[in-house]
């Protein structure tokens, strides 16, 4: 299924992306190594975000109400009031 390959691609991109900032945390990488780093870690995060904004497009749809689908907020903090 689709759905997954890109969950799991979500994964493993972040798992990428904090390997790079614990790498870049250690302060053992050369400058070059550092920027190279940088570089790699700036376009994980913008896969990561147009994953998780395709994602909130695709739950907005799928928000029915009253039997129709309509467009609702995606609301990413979970009400307190449910707790």
């Amino acid at each position: 299924m689709p759905t997954k390959k890109k969950s799991a691609d979500f994964e493993q991109s972040l798992s990428a992306l904090e390997g790079l900032v614990n790498r870049m945390e250690s302060g053992d990488l050369s400058l070059e190594e550092s920027l190279k780093a940088f570089e790699e870690g700036i376009a994980l995060t913008r896969d990561c975000q147009a994953r998780l904004a395709a994602a909130e497009q695709q739950v907005q749809k799928l928000t029915e109400n009253q039997g129709e689908l309509t467009l609702q907020a995606f609301d990413a903090e979970p009400d307190s009031a449910e707790g």
